[in-house]
Order: structure tokens, then C-alpha cells, then sequence
């Protein structure tokens, strides 16, 4: 038996801020598409769309992840629930935000759906974006570089073979700030989280430096003694 309720249901859409790394410009992107419908048709806004029936909101956001920009095989981490009236021209519209961390190079991007284009942005300069998603990628911004500083996310942006120097620019990008040399070097290799490999760098204008990996079960490891990632 259907049951009615005197009060308005809202609808639920779902986003996902996606951040990428670029090191050789030295730039945090961000993912974006130019939408193909009104409103704000021809505008550009966080890949993200109306959560069906029988969806999460978190299977919504990896669906319209992918019909939009090509995307598949992330883990999104939900970051705010955003409800403010009028945020949305059609009505009221209430949209659950998802975050994620990538390496450009491992994605090819592809639009489609309701997306004219997707294109990779500077996070900190973006385009005049639609709804109120540069709110939206304040908040992700804000909860990036807070857990970068005690959690290993940022290996997520890096090639899986980096050398220290790349590690610890990933850190200076995102958290917009110079980081001491020593101290760095110090604390990432204090935790005991890298692997060194019996590689160098390739094709480089400069001495080769070495290589690393995360070692990602050595970190689970850790952690269940006590282990305190902080940057």
C-alpha cells in the first residue's frame, strides 16, 4: 500500500569532484564538462546527475562518471551533502558530493550523456562554474589538503613509480606552501611506508634519481601498531 506525506520530496542528484595531478606544469586540476542542457546549458560544472530509483547515491555518482567523462574504476570517498534553497533553477534539489584522486595518464577521457566536453582545469582557477559547484570544490579543496596531511591519499595522484622530489612536490601543489627538504625526507622515510625499487628515472635532462612505490600492505601493517601518517 502507497502511503502519501504532506510534506514536498526533494530530488537527489549525486557529484564528483575529481582531482588530477599535473607535475610537469606543477598544477592540481580538477575535472569538469561543459553541459549540454539546459540550465546552464554550454557552462561548465562538476560531472555529476539526477540519482534513479534504484540507485545509491554513490552508484549514481560512478554511473554518470562514467557517461559523462569517460571515467571508470575510482574510489569515491562522499564528501558533504549540499541542500541550500535555490542552489538548483529547477527546483529543490538536493546533492550528495563524492571526491576522488587520480592519475590523469591512467584515464582517457571520453564525453557523452548530457557533457559536451570534459577537460582537466587548474583547481584554484577554475571557470565560472554552474549551480553552486564552486562551493562544492571549496569544500573538496579544504577536505583534500586537511587529509593529505594524515592519511596517504596523495599516492593516488602520483605514477605508481615516483621519486621523492615528485612525492614531495605532489605535497607543496595541494597544500600550497614550500616544504623543508630535509624534514620531508625525514618523515616520509621515517614511516616506513616506500619501497625503493632498483630503478631510476628514464629519459630525463638531469642525474637520474630513484624510484619508489607505496608499499600500500606495509602501511596496513603499521598502522595496526601504531603507525601515525603524518605529513
Amino acid at each position: 500500500m502507497r502511503q502519501t506525506y504532506e510534506y514536498e520530496r526533494p530530488a537527489l542528484t549525486a557529484d564528483c569532484v575529481i582531482f588530477g595531478l599535473d607535475l610537469s606544469a606543477e598544477k592540481l586540476n580538477i575535472l569538469l564538462i561543459e553541459r549540454d542542457r539546459e540550465p546552464f546549458a554550454g557552462v561548465w560544472a562538476i560531472p555529476g546527475g539526477f540519482v534513479q530509483p534504484d540507485e545509491s547515491p554513490a552508484a549514481a555518482a560512478l554511473r554518470e562518471l562514467r557517461e559523462e567523462t569517460g571515467i571508470v574504476n575510482v574510489f569515491l570517498e562522499q564528501l558533504y551533502t549540499f541542500g541550500e534553497p535555490g542552489r538548483d533553477p529547477r527546483g529543490w534539489v538536493v546533492s550528495v558530493a563524492f571526491y576522488a584522486l587520480v592519475s590523469p595518464d591512467k584515464h582517457a577521457l571520453a564525453a557523452a550523456s548530457d557533457a559536451r566536453r570534459a577537460v582537466w582545469f587548474p583547481a584554484t582557477a577554475p571557470p565560472p562554474l554552474a549551480f553552486d559547484h564552486q562551493e562544492i570544490l571549496r569544500v573538496a579543496l579544504l577536505r583534500l589538503r586537511g587529509k593529505l596531511t594524515y592519511a596517504p591519499i596523495g599516492f593516488e595522484l602520483l605514477p605508481q613509480k615516483f621519486t621523492i622530489k615528485q612525492l614531495q612536490k605532489l605535497y607543496e601543489i595541494v597544500l600550497d606552501r614550500k616544504l623543508d627538504n630535509r624534514n620531508f625526507r625525514k618523515k616520509i622515510f621515517g614511516m616506513g611506508v616506500l619501497r625503493e625499487l632498483a630503478e631510476t628515472q628514464q629519459g630525463v635532462p638531469h642525474r637520474a634519481a630513484r624510484l619508489y612505490k607505496f608499499d600500500a600492505r606495509q602501511y596496513r601493517q603499521l598502522t595496526k601498531r601504531g603507525l601515525s601518517f603524518e605529513v
